[in-house]
């Protein structure tokens, strides 16, 4: 019977000890005897059971994980070879690398459905279910990948990319109309572009990163793959509605047909709502992907053409109380980009000097400087130059300086076109940029522009709704979001006239104050400081005044709903009231040279954090500002801190 052993009488038993009984000491030998062996069989059991388990292991599991690993390593260094193509810009080693990876993953994807029999194992199904998804993401994401290559390996000549195009003969404008003629070759591929994230997607949403527990790197993991599903999640989204502006981008070029645009100057230095003071324009015409401009000139002589000029608004009439009149050059009130244009437009097609157009772009002074110094440091305009080198008359660029005597210095004579300058500038870098060889300047060029436009130093407006709709998923179009979670957008317009926004420098510090119950208060503390002596401001003396006190309106959008708790810094009564879609805050300081000031607002988010659960938090950057430093503190504890560049969206854990 199983659990018995069969007794050997005939086995020599040693004598009892003393004082135990024989019959005793004989039953406790049959149940030693008994026991060793039931045990030696559990143990022999167990031994065996092991054995089948290393065998396993050894044979079904860390041999082919070995050479799992090996090839997971070969892929791992084909991918940074990608990676490394695309920072350098190499487009034609990229499509090659590309190949090379997709082979060695496919290779990797074998190895790894000849461990198919783990997806009947307990837990570890989970892993392999895991990797079998992550390989078909990741070979999808190789076929979008070469998609892209291969769509922009023709134009890598025009855009400045290593790698030999397809539009290398004749001139830069030659090169240029022919790779806009053929750019509508693309759109097809962009389907399949957004084809291979809807695979990633998809695959990488039966990923659980929740299978990875803290120990043993499993926390990096965890956070690598959630990572991983909001890039893919984003790009997809992207994707989708940036393809609308790709199909008609031909046509936003002038192809077939010429399209204007009116492009607005906006000094950064003199910070406006939507980047700066509106200080000249230009009209461009694009005919076949080339730019040729049709004009440009002072701000106030288009103002001076606009008859029957509205009453100033609110927010004008109390702070330039001298200015009783809307003019063109005030119409960017509002932080929503579009909003202000549209009533720039509304006014522009009344003015005397009014040009159809297609539509507008604003542009402040960053671009300008980044293209100066990519074209060699210099420029020369009418028988000046303009440098980027330090300037120490304003520790600023040379040009910006220059440009600010040019259109601001008093003179002892009547001077037309006072602020023109800035449409001569921009001709005279496009000029030089264009006789020059592709691969010397464009790629930099091409770059910087990207660049600029993702911090908002470039902004669209145009009448064509797809393409309109596309600019605004590139978040390119200057728009106040909507947003689900905690928001802040802080919003300063210098209504002094000086050009201190080039001296002072500005921080930001938020503080979460997370209650039990949810509820949660926030303290916002900006901090404005300008260390700089102030300028001669005397006119008879003929001074450039640049530093001088900053009349700064200062309105902070929240979540709507908001209620303000306490505020202190303002020089006037608070005001409050919704906009946007936001909350709003608005109050007024003064800054002056070689002084300080601190603007501090407490009030209630209009919601309740659900326990344990994270905040979502948009901050989004004013067009103009460059490089604030904000701070971000949950219950008086650090635990982010950033320069805002862009727009930026994070998860705050109480």
């Amino acid at each position: 019977m199983d659990g018995f052993q069969k007794i050997d009488l005939n086995s020599d038993i040693p004598s009892p000890s003393k004082g135990n009984s024989p019959v005793k000491t004989d039953m406790v030998r049959k149940r030693s005897s008994s026991t060793g062996k039931t045990t030696r069989k559990v143990l022999l059991w167990v031994v065996g059971v092991l054995v089948v388990l290393i065998v396993f292991v050894v044979l079904g599991i860390i041999l082919p994980a070995l050479k799992l690993a090996s090839q997971a390593k070969i892929t791992y260094a084909d991918a940074k070879k990608v990676y490394a193509d695309a920072k350098t810009e190499n487009i034609e080693l990229a499509g090659k690398d590309l190949d090379t990876t997709k082979t060695d993953m496919q290779k990797l994807q074998k190895s790894v459905s000849a461990m198919g029999y783990l997806s009947f194992v307990p837990i570890a199904n989970w892993y392999y279910s895991d990797a079998v998804h992550l390989l078909n993401a990741g070979l999808a994401g190789i076929d979008g990948g070469k998609v892209l290559v291969d769509s922009v390996a023709p134009y890598a000549d025009v855009l400045g990319l290593k790698g030999q195009g397809s539009f290398t003969g004749g001139s830069a404008e030659q090169r240029i109309q022919t790779a806009v003629t053929t750019f509508s070759k693309i759109a097809p591929n962009i389907d399949k572009l957004s084809g291979s994230l809807s695979i990633m997607q998809k695959e990488l949403d039966q990923v659980n990163p929740n299978h990875y527990p803290s120990l043993f790197g499993g926390s990096k993991i965890k956070t690598t793959l959630t990572q991983a599903k909001t890039v893919v999640d984003d790009a997809n989204i992207f994707v989708s509605e940036a393809t609308p502006l790709i199909k008609v981008l031909p046509e936003m070029l002038g192809e077939p047909i010429e399209k204007k645009y009116l492009v607005l100057f906006q000094n950064d230095k003199e910070l406006r709502p939507t980047g700066g003071f509106i200080t000249a324009y230009a009209i461009m015409r694009f005919d076949h992907g080339v730019v040729h401009p049709d004009g440009a000139s002072d701000i106030y002589t288009l103002d001076a053409t606009v008859p029957n000029k509205p009453t100033a608004p609110r927010i004008l009439a109390k702070y330039l109380p001298e200015v009783p009149q809307w003019n063109l050059r005030d119409t960017n009130l509002s932080p929503d980009f579009v909003t202000s244009m549209q009533q720039f437009n509304k006014m522009y097609q009344t003015a005397g000097g009014y040009s159809k157009v297609d539509g507008i772009i604003a542009i402040d002074t960053y671009p300008l400087v980044a293209a100066i110094d990519i074209l060699g440091g210099s420029i020369d305009v009418d028988g000046q130059t303009f440098t980027t080198k330090n300037d120490p008359r304003c520790d600023c660029a040379n040009v910006i300086y220059e440009l600010e005597a040019a259109s601001d210095k008093p003179v002892d004579y009547v001077r037309t076109q006072r602020k023109g300058i800035i449409g001569d500038l921009m001709l005279a870098i496009m000029n030089k940029a264009l006789s020059s060889s592709p691969k010397k300047y464009w790629g930099p060029l091409f770059q910087a522009m990207l660049n600029n436009i993702s911090q908002k130093h470039i902004l669209f407006y145009v009448y064509n709704t797809d393409a309109q709709s596309g600019i605004e998923a590139l978040n390119a179009a200057g728009r106040i979001k909507p947003f689900d979670g905690d928001y802040l957008h802080i919003n300063d317009a210098n209504f002094g006239g000086a050009k201190s926004n080039l001296f002072i420098t500005e921080s930001v510090d938020q503080n979460y104050q997370m209650q039990s119950d949810g509820s949660i208060t926030k303290t916002l503390t900006i901090n404005y400081k300008n260390p700089y002596a102030p300028s001669d401001c005397n006119l008879e003396r003929g001074g450039l005044c640049l530093n001088a006190v900053q009349r700064d309106v200062v309105r902070v959008y929240v979540p709507k709903g908001s209620q303000l708790v306490s505020s202190d810094g303002s020089e006037v009564k608070m005001m409050t009231y919704d906009e946007l879609g936001k909350t709003v805050f608005e109050g007024f300081i003064t800054v002056r040279p070689q002084g300080a000031k601190t603007y501090t607002l407490t009030y209630k988010l209009p919601f309740k954090l659900a326990g344990g659960s994270v905040l979502p938090a948009m901050y989004q950057k004013q067009p103009g500002t460059n490089n604030i430093e904000y701070t971000v503190s949950v219950n008086g504890r650090k635990v982010q801190e950033f320069p805002l560049l862009t727009d930026q969206t994070i998860k705050i854990t109480p």
